[in-house]
Formats: C-alpha cells, sequence, structure tokens
C-alpha cells in the first residue's frame, strides 16, 4: 500500500470517529455528549446548545428548554431539566412517530409543545387556513422532507397533515 492511500485511509477513519459518539453511534448533534442525564444542570445545557428558543414551565415544576435548529435544520431538541435542576432527559421531536401523534381537533398550542417552533407559517385566507411546517430528515429515504400541519383559521384546530419533498428549497 502506497503511503498516499494509507495517509488517505486514516484521514477518513479519523473523519468517520469524529462523528461519532462513545458507543460508535453517529452524533445527531455535537456537544450532547458532553451532557450526562441525571448529572448535567440546566447551565450545562445552555453552554453547549446555548440560548433556547422558548423555556416552558410546566405545571411538574420541571421546564423544558425547546432548540429549534431551522429554518435549514431537520432537528429541533426538547431538554427536560427537573425540579433539582438536573437534565432528565432531551429528544429530538421531529420524528415520523411524533409527527403520527398529530390528529384533527389539536390547538396549536398542542402542536407547538410536540414540534416545537415552525419553520414558517402561511395563512391561506380563501380556503380559512393557515399551514405551519418543519424540514426533517425522512429515515428511510435520507432525504430532507417538509411536515405541514393544516389548520382553521377560524377555531385555530388541526384539520389534517401533510408531507412534501424539501430537495427542491
Amino acid at each position: 500500500m502506497t503511503p498516499w492511500i494509507r495517509s488517505l485511509i486514516l484521514l477518513l477513519a479519523g473523519l468517520l470517529l469524529f462523528g461519532c459518539d462513545k458507543q460508535g453511534r453517529p452524533i445527531e448533534e455535537f456537544g450532547l455528549d458532553k451532557l450526562e442525564r441525571g448529572v448535567s444542570t440546566e447551565g450545562d445545557v445552555r453552554s453547549v446548545m446555548g440560548q433556547p428558543e422558548i423555556v416552558r414551565e410546566e405545571e411538574s415544576g420541571e421546564r423544558t428548554l425547546e432548540y429549534p435548529k431551522g429554518p435549514e435544520g431537520v432537528r429541533t431538541w426538547f431538554f427536560t431539566i427537573g425540579k433539582d435542576g438536573k437534565l432528565r432527559d432531551y429528544k429530538q421531536v421531529l420524528t415520523e412517530e411524533n409527527f403520527a401523534r398529530i390528529k384533527p381537533g389539536l390547538s396549536k398550542d398542542e402542536v407547538r409543545r410536540m414540534l416545537g417552533k415552525p419553520r414558517s407559517v402561511v395563512q391561506f385566507k380563501l380556503k380559512n387556513e393557515e399551514v405551519w411546517d418543519w424540514r426533517y430528515l425522512d429515515r428511510q429515504m435520507q432525504t430532507p422532507r417538509f411536515f405541514n400541519v393544516h389548520f382553521d383559521m377560524t377555531s385555530g384546530k388541526v384539520t389534517g397533515t401533510s408531507s412534501s419533498d424539501a430537495t427542491n428549497y
């Protein structure tokens, strides 16, 4: 093997390792490997993730920090901080499983609490419809798509959902 090929292989191996966590899984968001559930504080989360888009005070006394990575990103992170100030959990909410929970009749606030800040909000006054969208990564196709939630403008309730290709945007 020539030195040039050997160097190329070592470089590629280094790049692959750089993009993986301690268990060898691809890193979804750099810095998450520095956070530990039950140990890290809200301050630790903020030092890794920055200023949250919104902080929700939950009835349970917990706090939810929301980090949308749009408009071009494909993830939105929710971090749950316990009453003790420690990181309880975090999750990426733009998933097909979460989209399946969006049903007709839900309010805008309920959808926002499930999916976070939408990438865009467009009103179609003649149809009396408002459409929110989120850019996400289709796991099967590994391509960006838009998940759209359609609201009745009068009631503010979900009337349906749709999905569309985001590769041309």
